[in-house]
């Protein structure tokens, strides 16, 4: 078993033929080319939140990290999709950065503001008006990732995910990292941006079932108001899960997200797995490079 820290401190993200890995310092970018090369780039990350010793607090490091990695994953994905077409000259522009927080935005706004618009038109208040809205949000929930994993078109990415948790979980195992050993292990991961979202949305849940009763207006001022604050709370939760994945309690609490990953990632074939190997070793690489020169 590797270090606890240092192995968390590595994540990803499928992208389109490709697979985007990253640690504090580093992200790297594996594309499977048409003629079945593998091009790899690696791009140091902006260490705006490493030099500020208030955005590495616990409950406030998750506010700056949940937007810097939606920030690289779109630029990933931009990215990957260029090479696709074969375009390979890539220069990210700040109207590519500004369509990424609109998106963000809108694809948040559409999970919390349906829901409660719909519950609006019944004649409930209080916890019932609360659980229907709940339950609303988690079939609005379910629905998409049921559409998303029926996608044909898209399976391929579900497919590059499932190889990115499986290079994720050898590592962290502290296994050979070599396509016979990476394959044993599982496509689910218990950091995984699914279960992110699952311990967001039961956080909201929680949190607004509490809050007294109010107007239309107040009760979406809440959810928008609050949404940093439970998304830290749920990154917190996640590293934690992650520190201590072998714990009974730890394991119970993760089986909803892992459950969902059934249909955000697929199984891998041995092609995707190498680019998965080629991303993870770069990215462990350069960070350990880093490192030393830091020292």
């Amino acid at each position: 078993m590797r270090d606890t820290e240092k192995s968390l401190a590595y994540g990803g993200q499928a992208v389109l033929e490709g697979i985007m890995m990253r640690s504090n310092t580093h992200m790297v970018i594996s594309i499977r080319k048409k003629n079945g090369e593998i091009l790899t780039t690696s791009k140091e990350i902006p260490a705006i939140s490493r030099k500020s010793c208030l955005l590495r607090l616990p409950f406030i490091r998750g506010i700056p990290a949940l937007f810097e990695t939606l920030y690289l994953g779109f630029k990933s994905l931009f990215y990957s999709a260029n090479i696709v077409i074969e375009e390979e000259k890539v220069k990210f522009s700040h109207k590519e950065v500004f369509l990424t927080f609109v998106l963000i935005l809108g694809f948040s706004s559409f999970f919390i503001v349906s829901p409660l618009l719909l519950t609006n038109f019944f004649s409930i208040t209080g916890l019932i008006f609360n659980i229907v809205e709940a339950l609303l949000r988690i079939t609005f929930f379910l629905v998409f990732l049921m559409s998303v994993s029926l996608w044909k078109e898209y399976r391929r990415v579900l497919q590059y995910h499932g190889a990115e948790h499986k290079a994720i979980n050898a590592y962290e195992a502290g296994a050979t990292l070599n396509l016979i050993e990476v394959k044993r292990h599982s496509r689910l991961h218990p950091r995984c941006g699914t279960s992110f979202l699952v311990v967001l949305m039961s956080l909201s849940i929680l949190l607004f079932s509490i809050i007294p009763n109010q107007t239309f207006l107040e009760r979406l001022a809440y959810r928008l108001v609050l949404i940093p604050i439970i998304s830290a709370i749920s990154y917190e939760i996640l590293r934690f899960s992650g520190k201590h994945r072998n714990s009974k309690i730890i394991r119970a609490i993760v089986i909803p997200g892992l459950g969902l990953q059934h249909l955000t990632t697929k199984e891998p074939d041995d092609d995707m797995i190498m680019v998965a190997l080629e991303a993870l070793t770069e990215v462990d690489k350069q960070t350990q490079k880093q490192r030393i020169n830091v020292s």
